[in-house]
């Protein structure tokens, strides 16, 4: 039932926590599933709601709750690109609730989003809760986190006909609230003390109390392997990436500071390789898709383990092999539950500046909500734009806009001959996303 659907996200095979969900799964389910960020838990909650989703029903009949708006996002995109035949609707902050109001005329089967502003839509009467019958808690944890408890326990008081909920956490609880309903749930718990054993522990120490010097050292010696760079705040990320612009090093930031379309450019140009190194708050520890990091670098030490925890879990995952570097300034130690240290490694006096990145992102002014597709867009810079299918590489399409990772090299004679061209007989603006 469910190999093609997963073959469209270019999965080969179901690994083992989604195989157990799955097995787990039934409508009255109570399912709790614990595991780290990168193991699969999206599909592992969003493939036993398809056995679940009924296509004879009309309106909502699931419900996914997310901490942020860009997991609900990504969610979203997952279940777009499975194809399932069924509609979902991203409901979340900083998106048009006019948008939101007519998208839920005709209802979708699944609706995703965040709890203030799902409450928002409930208490506007903008969709009858009565058909929804299955729901997830995605992030659970995170959500409590951030305060979102009056909010959920609003939409979960409106939800009379549940018969089935996940609640997903990437850490272990000691008691979940009464008002999710879970009660006596099945506890699947993919957390290991050893969950790790992939992940290399290294020390680097500054001369001095400024580790700007030392970090602009580490970067070149990386090269151009992936790293997330983690700050306490946003000023710290803010004063970094000056540093690294004034130095020549390509690079990306992302925090709460930013708005909100400037924090998904900086996501999407991260991810198709438009800059290899991302500066960033312990806002994207958790709960994003940022595949393929090789190295996590803490410029500010955590401050507990648990952050310490969450920053590691973007790399070493699902059985691969990550780095985590710890900046030290000469008179500051390790915290004391970092473990298996390597180093201080002795970084080299001069390094070059990391190449630039393979790809550029182009921004095009035509998306979902104007009947684009990826598909659309590929056809048209190879079509009209001259160019080959390896030539491209990530396309993201969102309601108004679309951005395409393109080799950095051609991009200048593509905007270029691309100029005053239409999309599918609307009128076009490409440039250079920035």
């Amino acid at each position: 039932m469910f190999t093609s659907f997963i073959k469209r996200l270019g999965i080969q095979e179901l690994n083992e926590l989604q195989l157990k969900s799955l097995e787990l799964v039934r409508p009255g389910a109570n399912l709790v599933l614990i595991s780290r960020t990168g193991s699969g838990k999206t599909l592992a909650f969003l493939l036993p709601l398809l056995r679940i989703l009924s296509p004879d029903h009309t309106g909502p009949q699931a419900m996914i709750i997310t901490p942020s708006r860009e997991l609900a996002l990504q969610i979203e995109g997952v279940f777009r690109k499975m194809q399932t035949g069924y509609r979902i609707t991203a409901l979340y902050g900083g998106h048009a609730v006019r948008t939101e109001r007519n998208n839920l005329i005709e209802p979708a089967a699944l609706l995703v989003g965040t709890p203030g502003r799902i409450a928002d839509h409930l208490r506007r009467g903008h969709f009858d809760p009565e058909g929804i019958k299955s729901l997830v808690l995605d992030e659970f944890d995170k959500s409590l986190e951030l305060g979102f408890e009056k909010e959920m326990a609003f939409i979960i008081s409106k939800l009379a006909g549940l018969h089935t909920r996940m609640l997903t956490s990437a850490t272990r609880m000691e008691d979940i609230p009464a008002f999710t309903g879970v009660i006596n749930p099945v506890l699947l718990d993919f957390t290991i003390a050893d969950e790790q054993i992939n992940l290399g522990v290294n020390i680097v120490k500054a001369e001095g109390n400024d580790k700007l010097e030392a970090l602009f050292r580490l970067i070149c010696h990386l090269g151009n392997d992936p790293a997330l760079i983690f700050c306490n705040h946003r000023e710290a990320v803010e004063r970094i990436s000056s540093l690294l612009r004034m130095r020549g090093v390509v690079h990306g930031i992302y925090h709460g500071g930013m708005e909100q379309d400037a924090r998904e450019l900086a996501l999407i140009r991260f991810r198709n390789g438009t800059h290899h190194t991302l500066i960033t708050t312990d806002l994207a520890a958790r709960g994003l898709d940022i595949p393929e990091i090789r190295h996590v670098i803490h410029y500010q030490l955590p401050v507990n383990e648990t952050v310490w925890v969450h920053r590691n879990g973007r790399t070493a995952r699902m059985h691969a092999s990550g780095e985590a570097w710890m900046m030290l300034a000469a008179e500051e130690n390790a915290p004391a539950f970092v473990t298996g240290v390597s180093g201080p490694v002795l970084l080299p006096e001069e390094a070059g500046l990391p190449g630039f990145p393979e790809y550029e992102t182009l921004y095009l002014s035509l998306g979902r909500k104007d009947k684009i597709s990826r598909g659309d867009i590929a056809g048209f810079l190879i079509q009209q734009g001259g160019l080959k299918a390896d030539d491209l590489g990530q396309i993201n399409v969102s309601d108004h806009a679309s951005y395409a990772a393109v080799k950095r090299k051609l991009c200048r004679k593509l905007l270029a001959d691309l100029k005053g061209r239409p999309l599918k007989k609307r009128q076009l603006k490409i440039e250079i996303a920035r």
